[in-house]
């Protein structure tokens, strides 16, 4: 099977390109490489351009006429920076979405993977939530993927389309394989700066809020490992058919992909350092606009329709991604 995935040169994108070819599919990347590295792609078709680039699309059906499914992970996803640049991420990331599924549908790609995020969900304290919990956005990049199910959705029942919005938890880790990995050199993420801390790049890591109704008071989160995210896509991409034979869902459903279990900021701190072998420094610091306690995935419906469950622990995911930073530099030149 081929599949387009757009933000195919990005940390999750290219995992996903690297699972599909080791499932015997054939991934074809549309990239901006805004933030995406080129030297993800060198293995895959790649095409530089913008998603809402009709043209370019046309061009990729026309060049590659049995692609039969979209994994769409393109998008602007740092938290802090939507707070501060809104209109970049709505029009990057839901305006930009809607001439792309519209497109596809024209050109008869009518199933679509969506990135979504489980930063959709109402605040919780930590529970564990399923896919009817309530929804409460509280940044402009979490609303951007609330549109963006919502828009795929609308696009589903009027075009018939088949869409499936994949709720991420918290990805860390790096393809075990080391092709690919944290493509951003200074991450905002959490196990990131746990990392640049180790190097020497930050004097301190901050735990970002302490307050919280969690067990320690530091925010909650799933930490799933990158190559299972990617994992789940595979299986998404080739059961969307047998999902959708179930006319309950009138051919949309999101669902959670996470591990299921809750893993604090100090706790996560204390598995990478018995992962490191040393501590590191660290302090707390007030929380960062638009954060929020956190939750742990209910991933039972992944489990059930794409035959698909977690099997890497939270320590292999940094054992991995300390290990794609000693081969970074190499492959992508980030210095």
């Amino acid at each position: 099977m081929k599949v387009l995935v757009t933000g195919g040169c990005g940390y999750i994108g290219s995992t996903i390109c690297s699972a599909l070819a080791d499932a015997g599919h054939t991934p074809v990347i549309l990239d901006s490489l805004y933030a995406g590295r080129r030297a993800f792609a060198r293995d895959f078709a790649f095409y530089h351009g913008d998603i809402a680039d009709t043209a370019l699309l046309e061009t990729i059906k026309k060049e590659h006429p049995a692609i039969e499914v979209c994994i769409h992970c393109a998008a602007r996803i740092v938290l802090p920076e939507s707070v501060e640049q809104p209109f970049e991420y709505y029009w990057e990331n839901v305006s930009k979405s809607q001439v792309l599924f519209h497109k596809l549908s024209k050109l008869g790609i009518k199933k679509v993977v969506f990135s979504s995020s489980a930063s959709i969900y109402a605040p919780c304290d930590g529970a564990s939530v399923a896919e009817d919990a309530a929804l409460a956005p509280a940044s402009p990049y979490a609303r951007t993927k609330y549109m963006m199910e919502m828009v795929l959705e609308d696009f589903c029942r009027a075009y018939g389309m088949q869409g499936l919005a994949l709720r991420y938890f918290n990805p860390i880790g790096a393809d075990p394989k080391l092709r690919t990995g944290q493509q951003i050199v200074h991450p905002t993420h959490v196990l990131g700066k746990m990392i640049n801390t180790a190097l020497g790049f930050l004097p301190m890591f901050h735990v970002t809020g302490n307050e919280y109704n969690t067990r320690d008071g530091s925010g909650l989160r799933d930490y799933i490992h990158v190559w299972d995210l990617a994992q789940a896509h595979v299986a998404a991409a080739e059961r969307l058919d047998a999902i959708f034979a179930d006319e309950t869902y009138n051919n949309y459903l999101a669902m959670n992909l996470g591990t299921g279990d809750g893993v604090t900021v100090f706790e996560l701190l204390k598995a990478f350092e018995s992962v490191l072998g040393r501590p590191i420094p660290h302090s707390v610091a007030p929380a960062r606009p638009g954060d929020v306690a956190g939750a742990c995935a209910n991933p039972a419906l992944a489990n059930k329709l794409l035959g698909w469950k977690t099997l890497l622990s939270m320590e292999q995911g940094i054992s991995d991604a300390l290990k794609w930073i000693e081969v970074r530099d190499a492959i992508i030149g980030a210095v």
